[in-house]
């Protein structure tokens, strides 16, 4: 039986373009995704490095780029956030079936922007008995040791739980721990519809 559910925050509550950054960036100058700008971002992800050592980091792969154009080129990634959604979280936090969970993999600069762009962020932020974002606790999916965490500091057994990531490496990473496991699929699928796709866990 399911008691726990632990809920990614991009392509399942909150609309991404993955490929608008690397469009932007590119408009910046030469701009290629190596092995050092891979590690720059797992850092900045990871809070191990501040937004202003991140912006410096890209400026100098950029060095035409302004702090204000990498910012921009950094964000277009995030979309919208459908009211529906909210709705669909509320309501399953006011029957109180589950320790619903938020497991994001996100950064200082991403969650600046929705704290100003989605108005009812907070709102949907009180609606989670946990609320993790990689770059607050310098941890980061799919490294297992995120998943052994969030088990740890909630008590709660990997049988009883279920995951939902769009990101499929994310979910395989889960599920060795004994996590039950949602790979959705944001194109064609919807976390409204978490009751009826897997219907055999509730």
């Amino acid at each position: 039986m399911i008691k726990n559910i632990i809920f990614d925050f991009g392509d399942v509550f909150i609309n991404l373009d993955k490929t608008a950054t690397y469009k932007e960036l590119l408009k910046l100058g030469d701009f290629q995704i190596t092995a050092v700008v891979k590690e720059v971002n797992d850092l900045y992800e990871m809070g191990q490095i501040s937004t202003l050592e991140f912006i410096d980091a890209y400026q100098k792969v950029l060095p035409k780029a302004s702090k204000q154009d990498l910012i921009q080129a950094w964000n277009a990634i995030l979309l919208d956030f459908p009211l529906y959604r909210l709705n669909f979280l509320e309501n399953l936090a006011k029957k109180q079936n589950y320790k619903l969970i938020l497991l994001s993999n996100t950064n200082e600069l991403h969650i600046t922007w929705i704290k100003e762009n989605i108005s009812f962020y907070e709102t949907f932020k009180s609606y989670f008995d946990e609320f993790y974002l990689s770059h607050e606790i310098y941890l980061r999916k799919p490294n297992t040791d995120i998943f052994e965490f969030v088990l740890e500091k909630n008590n709660i057994q990997s049988h009883q739980t279920i995951f939902i990531d769009d990101t499929k490496e994310n979910t395989d990473s889960a599920a060795k721990l004994g996590i039950h496991t949602w790979n959705n699929n944001p194109k064609t699928e919807d976390i409204t519809n978490l009751f009826t796709i897997k219907s055999d866990l509730f």
